[in-house]
């Protein structure tokens, strides 16, 4: 037991936090080959825990397993299923403190976005265990006088997860909520960044009375292993994986001999505009919220902010104010609003992004300057007179980098917004309803944010276009990427 005694001193409950993977309805300890990997806090850099590292073999055992059960599972009652989400979701509400330490301590972001977090992702279990009565087929006029036509929704079986590390709690509650829900089992394997957050909800899983089998944690260093035993094995019905476009890809290269069914939610390069009939304080706020939560760390995050030039000035003024007075720090302490990006990699790729943008007549307004906080803190920074040639326009960034283009015309920078590969999220602030509905169709995004920074919740549908990924998660959409339509023609029938 190497459990950080800093962590473990401040849990009300020190049990859920376990160094072990859930495998069917055992809990392991250890693997055969004895091989582990250290779970550290971004901020401090101290070993928060000492998880094994689990092979494909021992996901393909959690599979059978979830096979067996998942079986069982269907044939309960949705108000049965219903119940035990229910009963889990109030575990997660009664725990919310130490949830949220255990997610700041492995991931880095403020306190109070990990409270956040934890409840949005709680939101989930709540919506769809009432969907889990609500799952409805159809009667179909026939095409005959003797016959009848039925539609039957089905679960599609045993599911495989990634998740990732920027939100350790909310991307797995996307995904195991509506999966428990209509029927299925799930076999997940969290980020090695932040795994003792999925590993939490594992525990008060077991307390809910959720059956032995129907949800495994599968701790590894690497999903590599991970994402072939899923795409390969016959008994996994529907991968669902949060994540890179660039790993996307290969998960569909590798489901593609036994057309694996995918959910897929990838990568971000999301525009935010400011037109000049726009409330240039609320503006100023979405922008806040949309750019720098999580340190800049998420896929819907402003990644490019065009402002309409009659009111550039005024934006990059208010703006950069506003960045210039976040407080950067480790997430457990009172008062931060940016915590630690989550590894050096992130870190060498924003410092690319600002080099590059200077190198290219980029201006910084705020910040750049390296932290003396830590080796993975990034200050909050802005870049004015940004240009599309930049890497920071092509590429999402993914941290606390804010790089702020000039516009013309509405047309231009609808444009401007659309020339990229992905299609997840988009934002805006104007006033014209005219304008409004206009850019609300036009962007090439699967979710529009029109006078809001924040856009998330359990009751829209969630997801992108283009390379940001295929199917939707959250409201009753969200059902429907684990449920097979079975038609069913009836004959015999009196005429």
């Amino acid at each position: 037991m190497v459990v950080h005694e800093t962590l473990l001193s401040r849990l009300k409950d020190k049990t859920l936090v376990v160094e072990a993977a859930k495998v069917g309805g055992k809990w392991v300890r250890d693997v055969s080959d004895g091989a582990r990997f250290d779970v550290f806090n971004p901020a401090t850099g101290v070993v928060l825990a000492s998880l094994p590292a689990l092979s494909a073999t021992d996901a393909r055992c959690a599979v059978a397993d979830a096979k067996h059960a998942q079986k069982a599972w269907a044939k309960r009652t949705g108000r049965d299923r219903s119940a035990v989400l229910k009963c889990w979701h109030q575990l997660w509400i009664e725990n919310l403190d130490d949830l949220a330490l255990i997610l700041t301590c492995e991931q880095g972001k403020p306190l109070a976005e990990a409270r956040g977090e934890v409840l949005y992702g709680a939101s989930y279990l709540e919506w769809f265990a009432e969907e889990a009565k609500r799952i409805y087929g159809d009667i179909i006029p026939g095409h005959a006088e003797n016959l009848r036509i039925l539609v039957m929704k089905q679960p599609v079986g045993v599911v495989g997860a990634i998740t990732p590390w920027n939100f350790p709690n909310a991307m797995i509650a996307r995904k195991v909520a509506p999966a428990l829900a209509v029927g299925c089992a799930m076999v997940a394997k969290p980020a090695a960044e932040t795994p003792l957050s999925m590993l939490a909800l594992a525990v008060l899983a077991d307390r809910a009375g959720l059956p032995d089998g129907l949800f495994s944690v599968i701790t590894a260093r690497s999903g590599a292993d991970f994402g072939k035993e899923m795409t390969s094995n016959p008994d996994v019905a529907k991968i669902t994986f949060t994540g890179s476009t660039e790993v996307g890809r290969i998960l569909m290269r590798q489901g593609a001999d036994q057309i694996k069914k995918l959910g897929l939610e990838l990568g971000g390069n999301a525009p935010f505009i400011v037109f000049d009939d726009a409330d240039i304080d609320a503006a100023v706020d979405g922008a806040m919220a949309a750019k720098y939560r999580n340190a800049g760390q998420t896929c819907v995050c402003a990644n490019r902010i065009y402002v309409q030039s009659v009111v550039y000035e005024t934006f990059v003024e208010k703006f950069s104010a506003r960045v210039a007075s976040l407080r950067v720090g480790n997430g457990l302490e009172s008062g931060v609003e940016i915590g630690p990006l989550i590894n050096a990699g992130s870190v060498a790729k924003v410092r690319e992004h600002i080099a590059d943008a200077i190198d290219r007549g980029g201006k910084v307004i705020v910040g750049s300057e390296p932290s003396e906080l830590g080796p993975l803190f990034v200050n909050p920074t802005v870049i004015r007179d940004a240009t599309s040639d930049m890497k920071l326009s092509r590429e999402e960034t993914f941290g606390p980098l804010a790089p702020i283009f000039r516009f013309e015309t509405v047309d231009e920078v609808i444009a401007l917004a659309n020339d990229t590969e992905f299609g997840l999220s988009g934002y805006f602030y104007a006033r014209d309803m005219a304008r409004i509905f206009k850019v609300a169709e036009a962007l090439e995004v699967g979710m529009v944010g029109v006078n809001t920074g924040l856009i998330s919740t359990e009751v829209a549908p969630f997801g992108g276009v283009k390379q940001s990924g295929l199917g939707r998660e959250g409201s009753r959409y969200g059902a429907d990427d684990y449920l097979e339509i079975k038609y069913v023609c009836l004959g015999g029938q009196a005429a």
